[in-house]
């Protein structure tokens, strides 16, 4: 076998590893403890763990047998290869605004890359490094900071995607350096970055599982692949002195793939916000309002009682029954600390009992 084929075929079986390990970091997230950290007592999560890292095993190894330009794209084929497994060991069935958009970022993603120049083999200088690990962790944090501003689900979940995407990104920017230095024999410089690369791949492992709870899989999936290879590819054209092929064409060209990819991952953002996923648990509590009285009611916060039931009132001598369904109730919107409300109805007055704000 050839060293390139070699190289495909390692990179699509990473490929395959890196949907294994979201499958199952979705599952985890979806079935889980909601808590933060609780995953990490969470023998099937990993799981997940184990496959990412068979991933990047792998993914090392293709990149040591074929060029950058081959590899990197098939790496986006993640997004692909996790619509049919889900499928198949999940039972979740991807429709087809889904594959559209899966195909779109994919296709989109990887012109991007084939048009990236092929990376040098200088590591980044003692300044820049400096100057990335404080901006990568304080991207990071802010995109962190940022989620939990956001209240609906979807958003929060392509901020959290976005934040994993990054971190991963600039891990493998730290790992190139790593493995330029180790080559020319200067391995203890490599060391103090080794613990920038543990901490931006713990964050972006976190993040990632994060991102899953409450918004499936493909989008958070989908932005993760597409903000990885974007962010160390700007860091190359920055850092690396890395250029477009082409020149001003290529330049045009992968702005063009990157809308492309953008579009796709708009699809699979719509796809899965338009009922693929469970109501939200608050909001599935929450009591609903069928009728002007319930309401009324329930912007006071109070829960009104079914037909029939017998109200009693603090005032002496006042009581009543809420009337059935037929009888119209009127109940007031202004409601007063410990006063008695009454209400109207054919039959009569009635009293709704105490209600406080």
């Amino acid at each position: 076998m050839s060293s390139l084929a070699l190289s495909v075929l390692l990179s699509l079986v990473s490929a395959v590893a890196y949907a294994a390990g979201a499958i199952v970091q979705e599952r985890v997230a979806a079935t889980g403890d909601p808590r933060a950290f609780a995953p990490l007592r969470n023998g099937v999560w990993w799981w997940a763990v184990a496959l990412n890292g068979a991933g990047a095993v792998l993914h090392v190894v293709a990149l040591a047998y074929g060029p950058l330009s081959l590899v990197q794209p098939l790496g986006a084929l993640t997004i692909v290869f996790v619509l049919p497994m889900s499928a198949l060991f999940v039972g979740r069935r991807a429709g087809r605004t889904a594959w559209r958009g899966a195909l779109m970022a994919t296709v989109g993603l990887g012109g991007l890359l084939a048009l990236t120049g092929g990376t040098g083999s200088h590591a980044l200088s003692g300044t820049d490094r400096f100057a990335l690990t404080v901006g990568s962790f304080g991207a990071v944090a802010a995109l962190l900071l940022l989620s939990a501003s956001v209240r609906r689900r979807m958003p929060r979940s392509m901020v959290l995607a976005t934040g994993a995407g990054v971190a991963f990104g600039m891990a493998s920017v730290f790992t190139k350096t790593v493995a330029v230095e180790w080559t020319s024999g200067a391995v203890s410089s490599g060391l103090p970055t080794l613990l920038v690369i543990a901490g931006l791949a713990t964050a972006g492992l976190l993040l990632s599982q994060a991102a899953y709870r409450g918004a499936g899989l493909t989008a958070p999936l989908a932005t993760v692949t597409v903000v990885n290879p974007v962010v160390a590819a700007a860091v190359g054209i920055a850092f690396f002195g890395e250029q477009f092929r082409f020149a001003t064409t290529g330049a045009l060209i992968a702005s063009g793939c990157g809308a492309l990819a953008a579009a796709g991952l708009v699809l699979l953002t719509r796809e899965r916000a338009g009922g693929d996923h469970a109501p939200d648990p608050v909001d599935a509590a929450r009591p609903r309002a069928t009728g002007p009285a319930d309401a009324a009611a329930g912007r006071a916060g109070v829960v009104l009682p079914g037909p029939g039931t017998p109200l009693i009132s603090p005032a002496p001598g006042l009581s009543g029954t809420v009337p059935a369904p037929s009888l119209p109730l009127a109940v007031p919107l202004e409601h007063g600390g410990g006063r008695a409300e009454y209400g109207t109805s054919p039959a009569g007055p009635v009293v709704g009992g105490l209600v406080r704000r």
